[in-house]
């Protein structure tokens, strides 16, 4: 498909809606955990081990379609990414047994969200710039927007109708929007000239301080454990708030005020990007979460876990955006769909851990203290990380001057 030099601005509203499609199924993991608990009877941690199977499936499959990215383009892989996780939500709707569960989330992951996840954002950066964290702020809005509207919607079914008729549901509306959309991305020039000359290293644009192997390793590492910081209170906040007493519509609503704040923190971590840089916005938001995200069980008021969901949601947000840009501007753009599979791959890894060990250390304690502190405490190893990276780029930086 032939592209027009202004389909840049058509292609982040294309790609804010996928996004809100792939990361709505991601993030309404969390509302089923008590009704999958109930009715099977599956401990909090076997459930959540169906984030991780999601997550992990993720993590592997997205590598192997940034490659395919890299040499065919997104387009295909929406597509099929769009009717993958249909079915994988008609599937789940009709499950009995826990392997089901597993099974089906592992298809979600590997072939739905890692098909409109990776390949979109490689495609939507490149159309762009001066204003590149912008745009890939605002199409990592739209999967704050999802992980809000979708859970809540999760929930308000659930509580009318059953767990059952949600996942029927979702997938029903992943089919029937998702598909039209999917058929109208489309590639930027700079994209296509990379796709057909995939070996032509002598762009100028193509010249970095760092290598990409040793960017892509330094950022993965911090991935691992910034995800893991930013997993525990996405999957496990609703439950929280439900063990505080509040019913189960209240709770989903906290997970709602957090993730639709992401919309704007999204944003503003791509504009910061565009003024501050990458890594320092990146640094910057991992601080918020990091700080933020051991208050959720301290805080068993109403009103002070909307205000945490708000800061939190902000900042976890920022920092998905700020990565997401670093993962751009630090490799060539033959390369972008690689780096970003990569990147999905760890942090599909730190979310998968994250998310089960919430569950894990609480079944452990009988509460979530421990959980949450164990999040603010891959957030801090995260931080230490993001200060060798700087001290490195630096280093590289003042090597290529030099020469």
């Amino acid at each position: 498909m032939r592209s027009t030099p202004n389909y840049g601005v058509i292609m982040v509203g294309i790609a804010f809606m996928l996004s809100t499609f792939a990361f709505g199924g991601l993030g309404s993991v969390g509302v089923f955990l008590k009704p999958l608990s109930a009715e099977f009877g599956w401990s909090r941690a076997e459930v959540s081990f169906g984030y991780t199977s999601m997550a992990l499936s993720s993590a592997i499959s997205s590598i192997f379609l940034g490659y395919i990215a890299d040499k065919f383009g997104a387009r295909r892989l929406a597509l099929m990414g769009i009717v993958v996780m249909f079915l994988a939500m008609v599937l789940l709707s009709r499950m009995q047994t826990l392997w089901e569960f597993y099974l089906y989330y592992f298809l979600f992951g590997s072939l739905g969200f890692s098909a409109v996840g990776a390949p979109l954002m490689a495609s939507v950066g490149q159309w762009f710039t001066d204003k590149r964290g912008l745009a890939i702020g605002v199409v990592a809005a739209g999967g704050a927007f999802g992980q809000g509207v979708f859970p809540f919607l999760a929930r308000l079914i659930t509580s009318g109708y059953g767990w059952d008729t949600a996942y029927y549901v979702l997938g029903v509306i992943f089919l029937i929007l998702g598909l039209p959309l999917a058929w109208m991305v489309r590639e930027s020039p700079t994209r296509i000239a990379a796709i057909n000359n995939p070996e032509d290293h002598s762009a100028p644009q193509d010249h970095y301080p760092m290598k990409p192997a040793e960017v892509i390793s330094w950022l993965g590492i911090a991935i691992i454990f910034c995800c893991q910081c930013m997993a525990v209170p996405i999957v496990h906040v609703v439950a929280l708030a439900s063990d505080m007493g509040f019913d189960p519509k209240t709770a989903a609503s906290i997970f709602m005020v957090l993730m639709i704040s992401g919309v704007f923190g999204r944003i503003a971590g791509g504009g910061l990007c565009d003024r501050l840089g990458a890594l320092r916005t990146y640094a910057l938001m991992s601080l918020g979460q990091t700080v933020s995200a051991i208050w959720f069980p301290q805080i068993t008021n109403l009103i002070g876990l909307y205000g945490l969901a708000v800061i939190f949601g902000f900042f976890y947000s920022g920092v998905m955006t700020s990565l997401i840009v670093n993962l751009q501007v630090m490799t060539p753009p033959r390369m972008t769909g690689r780096a970003m599979g990569f990147g999905i791959f760890f942090g599909m890894i730190g979310m998968g851990l994250g998310g089960f060990l919430g569950g894990y250390i609480y079944d452990l304690t009988g509460n979530y203290t421990a959980a949450f502190a164990y999040a603010s405490a891959a957030g801090v190893v995260n931080l230490c990380i993001i200060f060798v990276i700087s001290l490195r780029l630096k280093g590289a930086i003042t090597k290529m001057s030099s020469i």
